[in-house]
């Protein structure tokens, strides 16, 4: 995961059947498309934009004022105090940070030295990357319960919540769904899916959701996975590089090395109960690779995954043995 609003997603496979309503809308540097079966109307698809809307000015990074950036902007002077909203998801972000598995809501400048998916991106010198992962640590982030403050200890420290916002914005809008009586739907933020209640679209109740190939554009599936309510989302090197002297450098940073994490994946997508718990696992699978253990995790919301090898493997982890189907023969069971 990377800066706000970029990451890489599986594809819903819909089917014409049931009363549907959709929406298209633009937001978090995407495209986002809500779907609501039933009795729904297009005031909960707006009203559930609008929800976004809200989010994204408290959390963004890629304007000068948001919450998340007074936070920065006081790094290293001041605690600043933000809204609930803001500090429950920052000590989400930083219980993860701590345990060390790749999650790291501090790795913005790191981030911003590379500039991987810009023009200027260049491979800095290693003393620069020295001098980033010193700014970097989530153990300097400060939270304070009685004020709901905040605190960058760090002069240059950055937080940067993108890797679980859109999972969060996911869940709060399935929230506001189930308030209003919506008990189906599909809510796609850039490809990151959160698919609400049973699919009125199939008579299994089952939603298609199509696993991204790394190797060609957008919307094109190399697998196809029929799940009951689920959030799905994925991790890839595959959109965003550096290419210099011969050598690609993909956009996931280990916070360990201040390098690119080297990995025989080209991707991993998860299936969870919750979106926000999708964004921390695919981050998770991502850096544990493909012969993990999903018992080991300890992570009940977690329901599969499926891992794709830059050699084009396909391993299916967790998830029913009948759950999958191989689209494309240029890819391999492993």
């Amino acid at each position: 995961m990377t800066a706000l609003w970029t990451d890489t997603h599986p594809t819903f496979i819909p089917n014409l059947a049931a009363r549907r309503l959709d929406k298209t809308y633009k937001a978090l540097g995407t495209r986002i498309v809500l779907t609501a079966f039933g009795t729904a109307i297009e005031a909960d698809l707006d009203d559930a934009f609008t929800l976004i809307m809200h989010y994204e000015d408290l959390l963004t990074v890629n304007r000068t004022n948001s919450e998340v950036m007074a936070v920065n902007h006081a790094a290293g002077h001041h605690p600043v105090q933000v809204s609930t909203t803001v500090y429950k998801l920052t000590k989400l972000a930083v219980a993860m940070s701590k345990q060390n598995f790749g999650f790291n809501a501090a790795i913005g400048p790191l981030v911003k030295l590379w500039k991987i998916g810009f023009t200027d991106a260049a491979v800095p010198k290693p003393e620069a990357i020295q001098a980033k992962l010193a700014q970097i640590n989530p153990a300097n982030i400060r939270l304070n319960d009685s004020d709901l403050s905040i605190f960058l200890t760090q002069a240059g420290m950055e937080l940067d919540l993108g890797a679980i916002a859109k999972g969060y914005i996911a869940d709060r809008i399935a929230d506001l769904w189930a308030s209003r009586g919506i008990n189906a739907g599909i809510i796609n933020l850039g490809g990151n899916l959160l698919m609400v209640g049973d699919s009125p679209l199939r008579s299994d109740k089952l939603w298609r959701i199509g696993i991204q190939d790394p190797f060609s554009k957008r919307g094109h599936s190399i697998g196809l996975v029929k799940m009951g309510p689920c959030s799905a989302v994925t991790s890839g090197i595959y959109e965003r590089h550096l290419e210099v002297a011969g050598k690609s450098y993909h956009h996931i940073l280990d916070p360990q090395t201040g390098y690119p994490y080297q990995t025989d994946l080209a991707g991993v997508t998860v299936f969870t109960t919750s979106s926000v718990q999708a964004e921390i696992e695919t981050t998770r699978l991502f850096f544990a690779g493909k012969n993990v253990d999903l018992a080991s995790l300890n992570s009940p919301e977690l329901l599969g995954a499926v891992f794709v090898t830059i050699d084009r493997g396909v391993k299916v982890v967790g998830l029913p043995t009948d759950s999958f189907q191989l689209l494309d023969q240029s890819y391999h069971l492993i």
